[in-house]
């Protein structure tokens, strides 16, 4: 048996052996409430999870479209980026695809001669990490951008009620720069 066919047999499996690991970078409590909370409106980073992995999975399987996969690692990550994650941390949960799989298919790779394919396909995992560690940066140096506007903006406030700006001043437009 090809190793395609087995990973779309053991699909359902390895998705949700993949969703649990994930949920174990989680509290306990948070763990419990992820598990049980099905509806996507309560539980939308279960939801987002699930439809993530579920997209990573079947861009694997069927073609690695950089864009699209883009989308579904951004719905982990920018949940993850925002969390109390390190980088490591919060992009681990691709690595854990490759232990989910070795494990599902250990007998079948032994029988069957397709540790090669599998190896490939692991490579094609490790290149998921690379570009989940671009997202990662990316949605974090978004993260801080938001955070340094929120200090401009309140920092401006204060000099507003202190007296010592004027909101009427015109701000200058960097395009209309003496020369």
């Amino acid at each position: 048996m090809k190793l395609d066919s087995l990973l779309s047999e053991k699909k359902f499996s390895i998705l949700e052996r993949w969703f649990n690991l994930i949920l174990e970078s989680y509290s306990a409590d948070t763990q419990s409430f992820l598990k049980r909370e099905k509806d996507r409106f309560d539980n939308p980073v279960a939801y987002e999870f699930g439809q993530g992995i579920e997209g990573i999975y079947e861009a694997l399987l069927h073609g690695m479209d950089r864009d699209r996969v883009s989308s579904f690692l951004d719905r982990i990550i920018s949940i993850r980026a925002i969390q109390d994650f390190s980088p490591s941390g919060a992009i681990a949960f691709i690595f854990l695809l490759k232990k989910v799989i070795r494990e599902e298919l250990e007998r079948e790779a032994r029988e069957n001669g397709i540790s090669e394919e599998l190896i490939e396909l692991e490579s094609r995992i490790d290149g998921l990490a690379l570009l989940s560690f671009d997202i990662y940066m990316k949605r974090r140096e978004k993260l801080y951008e938001i955070r340094v506007n929120e200090v401009k903006n309140r920092v401006s406030g204060l000099l507003r009620r202190a007296g010592l700006i004027s909101e009427l001043e015109e701000k200058p437009d960097p395009k209309k720069r003496k020369h």
